[in-house]
């Protein structure tokens, strides 16, 4: 029984290692098939990757030769246009060389002939001086005189009838000069008076400003009259709003002021929202335009009259002369029609054209400054004049034109000329207005002139004036005393028709920043 099992186990440890050797030839069989179709696989990929090398390698070397076959036939190309060009060139400078040497033998023919010609001018003239000095031995010989003692001699015999003809000559011409001179002047003072079209300028006091409709009359006055304060107050020009339809009106003075009054008012109406600090922001936007709109008058009269090179400063206070009059006459124009009338005149005399017109641009422009700086305008041009370099003839122009100085060129004389004319015109002038004009900047000067006064306007063509005071410097009290005391000095020291009111406004203004 024993050997049986004993049997049994060795069968079938025996069969079991079969088995297991079996199994491990199978998979070893399997095995080496996989590796097989891999090999064959791998050989199939790389004969592949090399067919596909060798037509890239192809197409490569085909493109190769064909970008090589372009830039050849690209460099032939540029080769034979070089040539071309070359070839032009060779020839233009061959044709160059021909035409050369053609012009040089004709200059060297002509030059020849020159200096043929030349001898044989220079044979005739030792002829020719021969034959002076054998006629001039003759004369000497028949007249019994030397060449010295016939010049003394006809000399002698020709000044008596000369010095006689000179003096009667000069006499006539003097008279002749005279009655002719009187003639000229009045025909050139007639032909510049007639070729220079001027404009006659009246200044007025009052500008009118349109409105779209009357509701804005109530929105520019605002609530209690706020917003019409504050623009009389940052303006110095009274605003009078009445029954005229659609319109305000502004009256002061000054022509700038009201200029800027008017300019803010505007942008003010334009834009829709009126207070009071909308209000100062476009008055300071109006005085920054209005003196840009100077600036560019300025030029424009400098452009107009054909003056350059004049300092850039001189041209500034030329454009504040638009708003400066005269008796009425505005200042900038008087001096560009002075200009103008001096330029005719030099003309017509024969002198520089230019330098008059500049001298008769230039001979008010002490008028810019003359209301800010001591010194009558004469004096005030001509040291601005000094200060930038200007001409001294101009600068004796500026010195001479009222008969302060002594005229020292003929161009000051025709600028003095011409100033007379510009103002005696017919409506040049206006003595009124000046004399109004006077009036009022005397009234703002007694104002000024107390402590404590910040500013003041004469407004309401002179019947009122606003003094607008410091708040910390002068009090309720204080203001009552100034009222009285600026219209006793009122009555003291002017002459006016009727009454004049004086206004003292003490106003504070707290202002903080929300953050």
């Amino acid at each position: 029984m024993s050997q049986i099992i004993i049997a049994i186990v060795v069968t079938a440890v025996i069969v079991a290692f079969l088995s297991w050797n079996l199994a491990i030839a199978h998979r070893q069989k399997t095995y080496e098939s996989k590796i097989g179709s891999a090999e064959a696989r791998s050989r199939e990929i790389i004969e592949e990757a090399l067919k596909t090398a060798e037509t890239k390698k192809r197409e490569a070397l085909l493109e190769a030769k064909e970008e090589s076959l372009r830039t050849k036939n690209e460099l032939e190309r540029e080769t034979k246009e070089r040539r071309a060009e070359l070839q032009h060139y060779e020839n233009r400078v061959l044709s160059r060389e021909e035409n050369l040497d053609r012009k040089q033998a004709a200059l060297e023919k002509k030059e020849a002939q020159l200096q043929a010609r030349e001898e044989k001018i220079t044979e005739r003239t030792r002829e020719v001086d021969s034959l002076y000095d054998r006629g001039i031995a003759e004369l000497e010989r028949i007249s019994g005189l030397t060449t010295d003692q016939a010049k003394e001699f006809l000399l002698e015999s020709v000044r008596d009838d000369v010095k006689h003809d000179t003096a009667k000559l000069i006499k006539d011409l003097e008279a002749e000069a005279r009655d002719e001179a009187d003639k000229k002047a009045r025909e050139y003072v007639v032909s510049a008076i007639q070729r220079c079209a001027a404009d006659s300028v009246a200044e007025a006091t009052v500008s009118v400003v349109q409105l779209p409709n009357d509701e804005m009359k109530g929105r520019i006055i605002g609530r209690e009259g706020r917003n019409i304060r504050a623009l009389e107050q940052l303006t110095g020009v009274e605003l009078i709003v009445d029954d005229t339809p659609e319109a305000v009106v502004l009256s002061g003075f000054d022509p700038v002021r009201r200029e800027v009054a008017r300019v803010a008012l505007e942008k003010l109406i334009t834009d829709g929202r009126i207070h009071p600090a909308r209000i100062e922001e476009m008055v300071e936007k109006a005085q920054k335009e209005v003196e840009t709109a100077m600036r560019e008058s300025g030029e424009a009269a400098v452009l107009e009259v054909g003056v350059h090179g004049i300092n850039p400063e001189l041209v500034k206070l030329l454009g504040r002369m638009k708003f400066r009059t005269s008796y009425g006459q505005n200042a900038l124009k008087h001096s560009v029609e002075v200009a103008e009338l001096s330029g005719i005149l030099a003309s017509e005399i024969g002198v520089d054209v230019r330098l008059a017109k500049r001298a008769g641009l230039l001979h008010d422009i002490g008028k810019a400054i003359d209301h800010e700086v001591e010194g009558s305008h004469v004096q005030l041009g001509a040291e601005l004049c000094r200060k930038y370099k200007e001409n001294a003839v101009v600068i004796n122009t500026v010195e001479s034109h009222h008969g302060d100085v002594e005229p020292e060129s003929l161009i000051a004389c025709i600028v003095q000329a011409a100033d007379t004319i510009s103002a005696a015109r017919p409506g040049a002038r206006r003595e009124t207005i000046e004399t109004y004009t006077n009036r009022l900047k005397q009234l703002e000067e007694i104002t000024n002139s107390f402590s404590g006064v910040e500013k003041s306007f004469a407004v309401q063509a002179g019947r009122e004036v606003r003094i607008m005071v410091v708040p910390e410097k002068v009090s309720d009290d204080e203001m009552v005393l100034m009222a009285h005391n600026v219209a006793k000095r009122i009555e003291q020291e002017m002459q006016y028709p009727g009454q004049i009111k004086v206004n003292v406004i003490r106003e504070s203004r707290v202002q903080d920043v929300a953050k």
